[in-house]
């Protein structure tokens, strides 16, 4: 019969080596995702860097970053060369040998030139959703945590914001296409026929026939798909200052809102600058939000009629890459296009995160609590 200082040694054993089971089993599914992660990236830089990279100075394709996106057109010469060149060098070349030169020619949509329509429509949408769901997620955030009177309706209310953050991004794209596209109101000395109505207000009309698709209807639509997200995080990041500030404020002689400005918002900011982190990347690579609302597959640039640029519709290199993806025959001319897209949407999704991240761990180290 084993004696009582066996068992405890027996006890031990048996604890330490379901504990190290646990950590083993867990480590593994951390390291598996990580490692999952790492073959999805690896194989986007794989396939994806010779496009944008190369091996001669200046090292980098800046033409693939900085003109517009054109057909491409691959054909032989009279010599039986095989010639692939974009719309403006083909016909530039067509010029100077006529068209009888050509032979088996071949065209490919939006696989010819740049992408810089794409990257500029891309980083326009994503920063003016990001400006507009930060005033109104904020503004919502400081009301449920600083003003509203705590109850079953507040608490609602919060559900519902919870809620919003799950329904799908097609939800959000028809939503924005009914509210923003169809039914937005503007000011207009001509009423549109398709105006659901309209209100004189003597010199004009403020009629509700929507902002078309158009830059600012898909940012408007991307605010709102990201805007839970802001406010829910936003509202944590308030809750978590020390109520001993507030109140010590208030005993000072401040008001609510100079105690929320100068002792609450300053120590939330790196919480909501975390949310807006988040936001981003998430605002960035939608496709059917913008697909209703403002992408077009071919643009000219946004700032070539500025006046009116809010009210034009753009490039997006999400919609761009799924156009040449789902919408394009595949072939080894197209891959050129997709996988460069892909790369550089990689690459900006991570600038724009690593600034994000940095300005917030800025904010952070000069707060002392």
């Amino acid at each position: 019969m084993e004696n009582p200082e066996q068992l405890i040694r027996k006890g031990v054993n048996h604890g330490r080596l379901k504990a190290g089971f646990v950590k083993g089993f867990l480590g593994g599914l951390t390291w598996g995702v990580v490692l999952v992660a790492l073959l999805i990236f690896g194989k986007i830089c794989w396939d994806g860097a010779p496009t944008l990279l190369k091996p001669e100075f200046p090292y980098l394709d800046i033409g693939f970053l900085t003109k517009e996106t054109e057909t491409l057109h691959v054909f032989d010469d009279s010599a039986g060369t095989r010639h692939s060149m974009p719309a403006s060098e083909y016909h530039a070349w067509i010029g100077n040998n006529g068209t009888e030169a050509v032979f088996n020619e071949q065209t490919y949509a939006y696989s010819g030139g740049g992408i810089a329509g794409p990257i500029i429509g891309t980083a326009l949408l994503t920063g003016l959703s990001i400006v507009i769901a930060l005033f109104f997620g904020v503004a919502a955030a400081i009301y449920l945590s600083e003003y509203a009177k705590q109850g079953r309706f507040i608490n609602l209310v919060r559900l519902a914001i919870l809620n919003l953050a799950g329904v799908p991004s097609i939800v959000f794209g028809l939503f924005g296409f009914a509210v923003f596209v169809l039914a937005a109101p503007v000011l207009t000395g001509d009423p549109a026929d398709r105006t659901l109505f309209s209100i004189p207000l003597g010199f004009t009309y403020l009629s509700f026939q929507g902002w078309n698709s158009s830059l600012i209807a898909g940012s408007a639509t991307l605010a709102c798909m990201i805007l839970p997200v802001i406010i829910t995080a936003s509202e944590e990041s308030l809750r978590a200052v020390p109520q001993g500030f507030r109140e010590a404020s208030l005993a000072l002689g401040a008001t609510r809102w100079h105690t929320i400005r100068k002792c609450v918002l300053p120590f939330a900011l790196p919480g909501i600058l975390t949310s807006s982190v988040l936001s981003l990347a998430r605002a960035a690579g939608e496709t059917a939000p913008i697909m209703f609302t403002a992408a077009v597959a071919a643009k000219e640039l946004p700032w070539a009629n500025p006046a009116v640029m809010l009210q034009n519709q753009v490039q997006a290199l999400p919609y761009h890459i799924y156009t040449l993806a789902a919408r394009i025959p595949t072939s080894e001319y197209t891959q050129r296009a997709q996988y460069g897209s892909v790369f550089v949407f990689l690459m900006m999704i991570f600038l724009f995160s690593a600034v994000s991240m940095i300005l917030r761990h800025r904010v952070r180290s000069k707060l002392k609590w």
